[in-house]
Order: structure tokens, then sequence, then C-alpha cells
């Protein structure tokens, strides 16, 4: 298996050449990385190249390094059931530049890229409906980036008297939104990776 991703990864750097800046192979899968420009001309190379074949657009997300100048990386899943094999495309942006939407070239992408929009703010140009698509109207912020506190901004609740849903501002001391992505919890006797501030605070 190995060995048909490398065939792959090298089909790839030698027909796109820079837009492609590296790949790994681990646990029986290729993770290509690629230029934020070329997304769109990698999505037609994957689907329409004989040696590639991927018809269909699994997943379109994101992961958000918040501490990086490009905190996102946009990740895509592609399937190609010819060859029975799958690809991990990752490319990186920040909060204001947007990304190729690849509606033209997969339509299933249209609510990936919607989702990623909302849950990370991650936006798609060239997309025909960039809007929210699982949060409510009006809500602030994208619950998915590591700065978003716990609790939220607001509290939605139907109030009886006035037959409608409020949205109010959550009231909170400042400290209790800020963490600091360290697990509390104690446990075994060794340490877990995030467990650090676990057994600094335990007692002796």
């Amino acid at each position: 298996m190995d060995e048909t991703l490398e065939r792959l990864a090298a089909t790839l750097q030698n027909a796109l050449g820079a837009a492609i800046t590296g790949y790994e192979i681990a646990h029986g899968e290729l993770t290509v990385r690629a230029q934020a420009a070329d997304i769109v001309k990698l999505a037609k190379f994957l689907r329409e190249d004989p040696t590639c074949q991927f018809a269909s657009i699994i997943d379109i997300t994101a992961i958000d390094y918040p501490e990086r100048e490009q905190r996102f990386d946009v990740v895509y899943h592609f399937l190609s059931p010819r060859m029975n094999q799958r690809i991990r495309v990752k490319i990186m942006t920040d909060e204001i530049t947007p990304v190729a939407s690849l509606v033209n070239v997969f339509r299933g992408a249209d609510w990936y890229e919607r989702e990623t929009y909302d849950l990370y703010g991650v936006l798609f140009t060239g997309h025909p409906d960039m809007r929210r698509i699982l949060t409510d109207y009006g809500f602030e912020g994208h619950p998915l980036r590591k700065d978003f506190p716990l609790t939220g901004f607001v509290e939605v609740r139907y109030d009886d008297e006035e037959k409608r849903v409020r949205y109010d501002k959550v009231k909170l001391t400042q400290e209790f939104r800020n963490f600091d992505f360290i697990s509390p919890w104690e446990g075994t006797d060794y340490l877990l990776p995030g467990d650090e501030k676990a057994k600094e605070d335990k007692p002796t």
C-alpha cells in the first residue's frame, strides 16, 4: 500500500511541481501539503487524471493553530472508488485570506465549505451561497476556534411571556472565559500529553 501511495505522491509532484509543498505517509494514508492558491488546479487533477480518478470529495474541515500567523489548516479528503484510494490534502490560510471554492469542481463541496466557514471562519471565494449552515441566525463568532469562549457569547431561551425566542448576552467574570488548553484532570501516575498542569498542582 505504501508503495502505491508513494507513486501517487510522485505523480502529483511531477505533474504539479511547486503547487505541492510536501507529503507524508502514515498509517497507510497519504497526506499532501499544497499551496492554497493552487487548490482548484490540484482538485481538478485529482478528479481528471487517469492515474488518480478521485471522483468524490468526502469532507472539508479545518484545524486551528491560533499561535501561527496562518492559523488554519484547511483539510480536504478525497476518495477514488475506481482506484480504491483515499488522499488528504492540506493547505494553510489566515483569518482574512479567502480560499478558492471547489464547488465548480466538486458540487458536494458546497455544504462542507459552508460548515468550515461557520465553525472556523475560513472564507471561500467563488462559493455560490457563503453563509452559516449550523449555528443560529445572528450567531457571533466561530465555535470551533480554540480562542472561542467555552460559555459562548449569548444564551438562547424561549420567553413564554413574550412568546418568542430571546438572545441574552452571557454575563460572566472574564476569568471564566479564559482557557489554557491544559487538562486540569488528574488520573494515572504517569504523565499524559497535556496533563502537566494537573501534576504541577497536585499536593504532595
